[in-house]
């Protein structure tokens, strides 16, 4: 899959493509659909098929004293993108510029002259351009004037046709600890993506060695002790996680720490995949430093259990990312 940024010109491979468009942040259901209709257009017309979004997210932008809780970070995005099926993502600088074009120069610049799309899907809720004047209605007309097509998606719901996929309420299912209604609405399991860095050995000193990584700002599941598979390199692993500010040792620091069963090797430096499977309990202080180990292996044996359960049958094998993460190629 190509990634194309504003930094290079755009290759012949990705002009006159089919392109799905938005922020795209967790590549839900609703995003899956999009690029499903974008995939199939694109097989029609037996051209590329391509994601163009954003970064930074347009909140971050007009909102920057607000940490925001992303679930997808770009180097994510791209992972599920391509997983997907894309032939490109195009990932478009979102600063003052871009913010303050019309609509109509928004189109010209980006989709017709950089892209020359063929055909653009977007989501019944797409606005852009200057003060998100442009919208579904306006890209049509727009596609009409410049010579490109437009399928407008309606929003995607569960069953009951009652509320629909978004990242919001994915985000809040994280925040309370709901880690199967999140990978309903995502077809995947949650997964935090960084790069293990030194900590101050507690872990280690108690007997649980644990891979230290840094959250993004505003990154904010619910605190607590979690199951996860961890993908190294190829190779997945199972684990105890534990999100938090550490309360038995009166840190203030939140971190992300990561204990492997049946691992013992040095992790400094790589980078990992943390798919978070389920949610045990939520964060505990303790009297002691034993009290604090006794609940930890107890809690290892309960997260043991629950992975081999999710082995055997995991539910997220029935959608195309589920089972790429459980075939550790995502």
């Amino acid at each position: 899959m190509l990634i194309l940024n504003d930094d290079n010109p755009v290759p012949a491979a990705a002009r006159g493509g089919v392109i799905a468009i938005g922020n795209f942040d967790g590549l839900h259901r609703g995003h899956q659909q999009l690029m499903a209709t974008a995939r199939k257009e694109a097989y029609r017309r037996q051209a590329p098929s391509g994601l163009v979004t954003f970064e930074p997210h347009p909140r971050v932008l007009f909102r920057p004293d607000e940490p925001m809780f992303r679930l997808t970070p770009p180097a994510l995005k791209c992972r599920l993108a391509k997983g997907l099926g894309a032939d490109f993502i195009s990932i478009i600088t979102f600063d003052k510029a871009l913010a303050g074009l019309e609509p109509e120069d928004f189109v010209a610049r980006k989709l017709v002259d950089e892209l020359d799309v063929a055909h653009v899907v977007t989501g019944y809720d797409f606005h852009f351009g200057k003060g998100r004047k442009g919208n579904p209605t306006t890209m049509t007309e727009l596609g009409a004037s410049s010579g490109f097509g437009v399928t407008v998606v309606d929003q995607v719901t569960d069953d009951d046709g009652i509320a629909p996929f978004s990242s919001s309420s994915i985000r809040s299912a994280l925040r309370h600890g709901r880690l199967d209604d999140a990978a309903h609405q995502l077809r995947y399991w949650w997964t935090v993506i960084g790069t293990v860095v030194e900590g101050d050995r507690r872990g280690r000193d108690i007997g649980f060695p644990t891979a230290n990584i840094l959250l993004d700002p505003g990154c904010e599941p619910a605190d607590g002790i979690y199951a996860v598979r961890v993908r190294d390199d190829d190779i997945n692993r199972h684990g105890a996680a534990y999100i938090g500010k550490r309360p038995t040792f009166d840190t203030e620091r939140s971190f992300l720490e990561v204990y492997l069963f049946d691992f013992d090797g040095d992790l400094y430096g790589k980078e990992l995949a943390v798919e978070f499977i389920d949610y045990i309990r939520g964060d505990q202080k303790f009297d002691s430093v034993d009290q604090l180990t006794a609940q930890m292996n107890s809690d290892c044996k309960v997260i043991a259990a629950r992975l081999d359960e999710v082995a055997a049958a995991d539910p997220m094998r029935e959608f195309p990312l589920g089972d790429l993460q459980a075939e550790g190629r995502l």
